[in-house]
Parts: structure tokens; sequence; C-alpha cells
């Protein structure tokens, strides 16, 4: 076999992605490539949270110990966010005790990013609390919510501005709102 000739261009890369890898490590993101470890790092960053170790629980806390739940989607693929394979009343009261992140891409552009109180979301809490018993009790996998909702409701924290430049889009921050703990 030989290389594709696109390898050249890859091992030129290759410096700055171990540069992104390096700075993701700084903030415990192991693998930039496995789990949206790319992503969240830049989500983590633009709003100012700190990576909470681990698959289990929540995925990130502010100054203040609020903890938050992290959601992204990519808008070329779907316009719905996932939520937990499992979800039941146990899953159910524990974001309830959370705000929620959802950043919004196109590809791997970041577009913006929103935040959405428990009490935001109180509306999918209730309805999966109802399917859940309406069910049998029987975990509902992964109910989803839909991107529409979230820019109808939820807090705009940042957002990506096309701007003239060097490199077709420059990133420029949204106001910046308070972070408010749970409610």
């Amino acid at each position: 076999m030989k290389p594709h000739p696109d390898s050249a261009l890859l091992i030129e890369l290759f410096p700055a992605v171990r540069l992104y890898q390096e700075l993701a490590s700084k903030h415990g993101i192991h693998d930039i490539f496995q789990d949206n470890g790319g992503k969240i790092l830049q989500v983590l960053l633009l709003v100012g949270l700190r990576g909470l170790p681990g698959r289990e629980g929540n995925d990130a806390v502010d100054d203040d110990g609020n903890e938050y739940e992290l959601k992204s989607v990519n808008i070329r693929l779907t316009r719905n966010f996932s939520t937990h394979h499992h979800m039941n009343p146990t899953i159910i009261s524990k974001y309830r005790k959370v705000n929620w992140i959802f950043a919004v891409y196109e590809g791997i552009e970041i577009k913006t990013i929103f935040l959405m109180t428990p009490k935001d979301l109180e509306p999918y809490y209730q309805r999966w609390e109802e399917k859940w018993n309406a069910d049998g009790g029987k975990d509902i996998n992964n109910p989803k919510i839909p991107l529409k909702f979230v820019e109808e409701n939820g807090t705009l924290l940042y957002e990506n501005v096309a701007k003239p430049g060097a490199d077709g889009m420059e990133p420029l921050p949204a106001p910046e709102p308070e972070m408010p703990g749970p409610e």
C-alpha cells in the first residue's frame, strides 16, 4: 500500500492538532477525537466552565460550584439534542438540579451556545415522567430536545458571527448574561 496524496497535508497539520490536544489535556480532556472532546473543550473555554472528570454525573462546573449538563448538536446531521439512553425518574431528578448548556455546531464550526435552567426544561421533564409511568416504568431510550425549543426558550451565551477576515469567520462573543444557579 502507498499513502494517500493528502497524507502529506495531514503530516503538515498535525503539529497544530498536538497543540490543541495539549490545551485540552490542561482541562482534563485526554483525547480531542474521543467523545466530542474537541467540542467540549471549546464550549468549556467559551463559557468559562471546567469539565468534571468521569463519564457519570454532570459534565461541567462553574466557579461558584454550580454543575451543568452539556449537550451539542451538529445541524448538518440533526436538529435535536440527545439526552440519556435510559431516561427514568432518577435521571430526571438529577437533571432538575442543574442548568444545561446547549452548543450548536455546523460541522466543526460552533454557531451558538445557549443556557437553559431546570425551570426552562420542566415541560420535558414532566413529559418524560408521564411517558415513563404510562409505559409501566420502562426507561425511555434517549428522548430528544428540539433545537427550535432551545433557540426559542434558552438564553444566548455565545454567537459566532460571520466577519470578513483571513480565515473567513471569526468568533465574536454574545453579550455575557449572568449564569444563574439552578432554580
